[in-house]
């Protein structure tokens, strides 16, 4: 638990992937069919996923979240060995509907019962976070959900961090921005935002410029650090 505490605040945006969406539980839930290889599976295809977001933006060669998602899948079972059709779309279905972390949900509804705003910020197309949210029951908990369709190029870039501070009519320095991801943690306090970083598994920090303000272990860690909302609406 951080000691910092975070204030004046007036929103929250949170990543989606990895943040408040087990992207690990895919694979998880196909572990009779995978076997041994579930976890080398989970973990090539969630790295290729960035990896590939990253090389796209910096190609100026832009695909959605899916086709990345569905891209970086194929190099991850080629990569372990494995050839099945049927599993292959199986695992494709499941990550629609993505597992929310347990504490999401509660963390969520602290927030707003506080007089936060909330917001989804994520590299996911708009599909993709629709049938997540609705599935994992968040959607009543956030006031928006943004994707980076609408700028065309992935996290970090600046435009993406921008939508938030357009969308709620803030400045970057009222926002929380809340990830588990070191690297988005670091290009959303390089481009302005408050950060609270969830280290879940205990990684080594980024050597990037602005690190985050905050280093906590789980969401329900954050409200605490925000107290209420001076003036909720």
């Amino acid at each position: 638990m951080a000691d910092t505490v975070l204030y004046p605040i007036d929103a929250c945006v949170f990543d989606a992937y990895g943040t408040l969406l087990d992207v690990h539980s895919a694979a998880a839930r196909c572990s009779d069919a995978l076997g041994e290889k579930a976890a080398a599976l989970s973990m090539v295809w969630r790295q290729k996923q960035l990896e590939y977001t990253w090389l796209r933006s910096l190609m100026g060669s832009h695909a959605d979240f899916w086709r990345v998602t569905r891209d970086s899948l194929d190099y991850a079972l080629a990569q372990v060995g494995i050839e099945d059709r049927a599993l292959r779309g199986r695992l494709l279905e499941i990550y629609r509907i993505l597992d929310p972390y347990p504490e999401a949900h509660p963390t969520l509804a602290r927030l707003k019962d506080r007089g936060f705003k909330t917001a989804l910020l994520s590299n996911g197309s708009p599909e993709m976070l629709s049938t997540a949210v609705d599935r994992a029951a968040l959607g009543p908990l956030l006031d928006h959900v943004l994707s980076v369709e609408e700028v065309g190029i992935y996290k970090p870039h600046p435009s993406v961090y921008q939508l938030a501070v357009d969308r709620l009519g803030l400045p970057a320095a009222r926002i929380c921005f809340v990830s588990s991801n070191g690297w988005d943690a670091a290009g959303a306090a390089h481009f302005g935002f408050r950060v609270c970083w969830i280290n879940r598994f205990g990684q080594v920090p980024e050597r990037l410029p602005v690190p985050p303000e905050a280093t906590l272990t789980e969401l329900s860690e954050l409200p605490p650090l925000l107290g209420r909302r001076e003036h909720p609406s």
